[in-house]
């Protein structure tokens, strides 16, 4: 914990990502802008914790019914009135307001930390969250087998999409969908629209030959479809959430997830069959590719949801936030929300996390968004880069919202390129001024343009439908 001498009277709880395992730095950089917007730079006390294991114990901890459960939620838990209490020890006094935020891993500490935490905390911020961890790891896995059936190598599952050929499909998807919202940019805000605008089967040349980067072979279209459209069972039961089309796809992030993490030892088989199945299998960490290329949706998926005599309570007790959508409590006592994500995520669905603001707004007949608001990101990966403007500062309006009453109508985001004092993101188009704005909207509005002014600033767009 860091206990800054200038204390702004403020404190954070700092979620960390991944299986956790280490204590990042209590900066508290919650996925959302630059170095200078973090919060112990602000003046916050912050808290840092490796959620109960050390690196080491990465992914075997899984093993350790008690250690799964301070990795889902214990250690928020336990740490959190530890934390106010050496605030109060240091200051004379507990913290005036208590946030907690986090990206990825962090983004579901935090969703479940609104949900089982409600009265210690004013504000929650979720970026990119894995709220449903469990089941979108499995859909990794499912991916894994997609890509598996036309990746000219196995062990490189990208050559089933390659960079060209990814590049290819943005720009089928930028010619359907970018005029959408008004203005010609490299960027799809009008996602919805997008979704029936765009077909993969139609708008993506068909290779008549050999593959060349310019075009997709029938199987390929169908693979990737698939994997769009999300796992299934034999019964055709959908187990987790679709994916819109997005041209952030050809970013780097986005193939990481979908071609590397799909099958490495750090990333999600182990997630799913060391942490989160019942009962855990530790072989699997010989060879994680045979265990994503096996995985059987009938038969292994539903351990995700299983309990024993030593493992008393799932995965998906653990993980997920219980009743995510009924957050009464945080709403009552003045407590808000914030939630950001890229469309073109490449593990966490926005489209579940969409459905979950969906059924939070009919929860509380259509009002949710005077507690709770959801930002989507256009063309970002996860957390942060792809062709996107992937720098913003959502725990400043977090703070305004929580503290003033400033609700927030939208996030100015940045597009980091070369030159920019926030750092390069290497993927931002050449044609696109290096500090390029766009206002990130509360779903369900979308950055609309305004049809004058300079496109590349924000305040040249209105947030509407």
């Amino acid at each position: 914990m860091r206990l800054p001498l200038d204390w702004n009277g403020r404190y954070l709880y700092q979620g960390n990502g991944g299986t956790d395992g280490s204590v990042s730095s209590a900066t508290g950089a919650v996925g959302s802008g630059g170095p200078l917007t973090n919060a112990l730079y602000r003046g916050f006390a912050v808290i840092s914790s490796d959620a109960g294991h050390s690196s080491s114990q990465n992914p075997l901890f899984g093993m350790d019914p008690e250690a799964r459960i301070d990795y889902g939620y214990g250690a928020v838990k336990k740490l959190t009135p530890m934390a106010k209490a050496l605030i109060k020890a240091a200051y004379g006094k507990e913290p005036d307001r208590s946030y907690v935020g986090g990206s990825s891993n962090g983004g579901r500490h935090a969703m479940v930390t609104a949900a089982r935490l409600p009265q210690d905390y004013d504000g929650v911020l979720a970026n990119s969250p894995g709220f449903n961890l469990p089941k979108a790891a499995a859909a990794q896995l499912y991916t894994a087998q997609q890509f598996r059936k036309v990746a000219t190598d196995e062990n490189d599952l990208a050559t089933g999409f390659t960079v060209a050929e990814r590049q290819i499909v943005a720009k089928k998807i930028l010619e359907r969908c970018d005029g959408l919202d008004g203005v010609t940019d490299g960027l799809v805000q009008d996602v919805e629209a997008c979704q029936t605008a765009f077909n993969i089967f139609d708008h993506v040349p068909t290779c008549s030959g050999a593959r060349d980067g310019t075009c997709l072979t029938v199987a390929q279209k169908s693979a990737i479809d698939l994997m769009y459209a999300g796992p299934v069972n034999s019964r055709g039961e959908r187990l987790y959430a679709t994916q819109p089309y997005d041209p952030g796809l050809a970013g780097s992030g986005w193939a990481s997830w979908k071609f590397s993490s799909s099958v490495g030892a750090s990333r999600d088989p182990v997630a799913v069959g060391i942490i989160f199945q019942v009962p855990p299998d530790p072989t699997i960490v010989s060879n994680t590719r045979a265990f994503a290329f096996n995985y059987n949706f009938d038969m292994d998926y539903p351990k995700l949801f299983q309990t024993n005599a030593t493992y008393t309570e799932s995965s998906w007790s653990f993980m997920t936030p219980p009743n995510p959508t009924k957050l009464d409590a945080l709403r009552d006592r003045g407590g808000k929300m914030i939630v950001v994500q890229g469309v073109s995520d490449g593990v966490f669905s926005i489209d579940d996390t969409k459905r979950w603001y969906d059924e939070l707004d009919t929860e509380n007949k259509g009002k949710a968004a005077d507690f709770a608001r959801f930002f989507r990101v256009p063309g970002m990966n996860h957390s942060s880069g792809g062709i996107s403007t992937d720098q913003y500062d959502a725990l400043d309006a977090l703070v305004k919202w929580v503290e003033k009453g400033i609700a927030p109508d939208q996030i100015v985001a940045t597009a980091r390129g070369e030159g920019n004092a926030g750092g390069a993101n290497r993927e931002v188009p050449a044609d696109w001024a290096v500090d390029r704005t766009r206002p990130l909207c509360p779903y369900p509005l979308i950055a609309r343009y305004n049809g004058t002014g300079d496109s590349e600033r924000a305040e040249n767009f209105t947030c509407k439908k």
